[in-house]
Order: structure tokens, then C-alpha cells, then sequence
């Protein structure tokens, strides 16, 4: 692997990691749509594992990179949800019951009961979706489909917003920065900068947190966003763009990171020899990508919507199968 591909792919995936157009399907169709020696990238994206694959193991260490660069734009968040967590832990064990009172103790357990599905499936399916789906025409099929997800989350959404019939809450919570917020009924709602109504993230029940979670399970599939799949169940739980965009950044961290750090000791293995140059290189280059999307996406999301995501996914998906049919 050459710096300029190390560098390419590292920038593309550090930006796709996080706008929801999947940053798995662009790491596989990228180099195929290139062509010539970027091919071999594909081939080995199908490998067994990271310790037999060098693309696999640097892909390893973008991801990484990617989640180091979420935590350090969100480290203020993660201070208070790391707090809450072991606040509500200690609260709980000391008066044997589970016990959650604040804003941010809340939002450290959905963390937790969203992470647990796509941390189970990931464990057991990994393997099986990269082999048989991390290919070309694949990858081009499921970044299609992710497109009419996008396309449908919004139009559900914007039809539960027409018809006063957003999801309520199971329990209310504090307001915090940014906007508005009230109760109605069973529901904490906020009002949002754009003039809406929504729910706020710490009302989400914990039920509704697994769901979210099981959503992001989809994302083994190349061409499949994480963060979009994860938006989009975040709007049909009433959350507004900001919040669901929020919610989905906050999820990526531990779950990149957690698999990247199960992975990266493959790269002091044979499957680093020769790249660990292009490696340092490509996570720095991914990092600054995916810390400068990640700054951007949280101000687009304010005010608008993934419709041009949705659009993006389906104009490429679908030239996409037809170049590789």
C-alpha cells in the first residue's frame, strides 16, 4: 500500500465513518472504482481476519483514529456520562436498587443498552458479513438500500410530526443548553431552533435505547451506515436531528474503539509489516477527517435533514451496480 492510497483511504474514511453514507461500502468501492493496483484493497477486505490482512489492519487503526477524534470533540459529554455512570452505579449497589436520578446518569445506561447488541452481533457476525458481503457490487446494493433508509426515516418522521403523533416519553428529565424545554403530558419535549417540536435525548426509556442499538447492528452490512441507521431510529423515537445526530456519535465511540483495540495487535503482527509508516500517516489523516465532519455535522444537523445524504447514497449506489454488475 502506497502513502498516496494510505492517505486517500484514511480521509475518506474518517469523513464516511461519520456523515451517514458508511464508511465500510466506501472503503470497499472506493478502490474498486480506482481500478489497477487499488483492486488488491478490495480482495484483501475479504480476508479472514486482521492478522492475515494488512488493508483489514490498517482499516483497524482508521477506525481507531476515528474514535479517538469523537472523544476528544465530545470529551466534555463523556466526562459527565463516565461520572453519572459510576454515580448511578455506586447509588444502586449501596441501596440495592437500581437507581438513576440525573440527566447524565440516564444517558450513560442508554449508552450502555445501545451498545450491547451491536457489541454481541459484532462479536459473533463480523466474520460472516465481511466475507460474504464486503465486496463491490454488494456494498453497492446495500449503500443503495441505505439511501432509501435515509429517504424513509425522514418521510416517517415528518408524518408523525404533521400528525402531533410522536413517540412520548417514559420520563422526563432536565432541561439542558440550546433550547426550550416542557413537559406535555408523559412527554419532555423541547422546542427546537427550527420552530419544532421533539422529545429530548435523556427521555428516550431504556427499551427504546436497546432498539436504537439493534439498529446499528445493520451496519456490518457494507454500504450501510452506522450513524444514518442510527439517526433515523433516533427520529422515529421523536428526537429532532440534532439530538439523533448527537445520540449517534456518542454510540460510535465505544464501538469503534472497542473493536479497533481488540484488532490493532495484529498490526505489530505480520499484517503491520511494511505499512506501519502509511499507518501512522493514514490514523492522523483520519482523525483530523473525521474531527473536522464530526464538527461540521453537528452544526448542519440544527437546521437540517439527511435528505441529501439520502440522495448522495442513492445517485452513487446505484451507479455503482451498474459499473460492477
Amino acid at each position: 500500500m502506497t502513502y498516496l492510497q494510505a492517505i486517500v483511504i484514511a480521509v475518506v474514511q474518517g469523513v464516511t465513518e461519520l456523515f451517514p453514507v458508511s464508511s465500510l461500502g466506501h472503503s470497499v468501492l472506493v478502490p474498486a472504482w480506482i481500478g489497477g493496483s487499488w483492486e488488491t484493497l478490495v480482495t484483501q477486505s475479504s480476508q479472514a481476519d486482521s492478522a492475515s490482512s494488512f488493508y483489514l489492519a490498517y482499516i483497524v487503526a482508521l477506525h481507531c483514529a476515528t474514535a479517538l477524534a469523537l472523544l476528544w470533540f465530545f470529551r466534555a459529554d463523556w466526562v459527565r456520562i463516565i461520572r453519572g455512570f459510576f454515580q448511578s452505579v455506586a447509588r444502586s449497589i449501596r441501596e440495592r436498587r437500581f437507581i438513576v436520578r440525573t440527566a447524565d446518569e440516564r444517558l450513560a445506561w442508554l449508552i450502555v443498552l445501545a451498545t450491547i447488541p451491536v457489541g454481541i452481533t459484532g462479536l459473533a457476525l463480523e466474520h460472516t458479513f465481511r466475507v460474504l458481503f464486503a465486496k463491490p457490487l454488494y456494498a453497492a446494493v446495500f449503500l443503495t438500500i441505505n439511501g432509501l433508509i435515509l429517504l424513509a426515516g425522514e418521510r416517517l418522521r415528518r408524518r408523525a410530526e404533521l400528525r402531533g403523533q410522536l413517540p412520548t416519553g417514559a420520563q422526563p428529565a432536565a432541561a439542558a443548553g440550546g433550547a426550550t424545554a416542557a413537559t406535555v403530558g408523559t412527554r419532555t419535549t423541547r422546542t427546537t431552533r427550527t420552530g419544532t417540536r421533539a422529545r429530548r435525548l435523556d427521555s428516550l426509556a431504556f427499551r427504546e435505547a436497546a432498539v436504537i442499538g439493534l439498529f446499528q447492528t445493520t451496519a456490518l452490512f457494507a454500504g450501510i451506515s452506522r450513524s444514518g441507521v442510527t439517526m433515523v431510529a433516533g427520529l422515529l423515537r421523536g428526537l429532532d436531528h440534532e439530538d439523533a445526530a448527537r445520540f449517534a456519535f456518542l454510540l460510535a465511540t465505544p464501538v469503534i474503539l472497542a473493536a479497533g483495540v481488540l484488532k490493532l495487535p495484529a498490526l505489530a503482527g505480520s499484517a503491520g509489516t511494511g505499512i506501519r509508516g502509511q499507518v501512522l500517516v493514514g490514523a492522523v489523516a483520519a482523525a483530523v477527517a473525521a474531527y473536522l465532519s464530526v464538527r461540521f455535522l453537528t452544526r448542519y444537523f440544527t437546521t437540517r435533514t439527511l435528505t441529501p445524504f439520502a440522495v448522495y447514497c442513492l445517485v452513487v449506489g446505484v451507479a455503482c451496480i451498474v459499473r460492477f454488475a
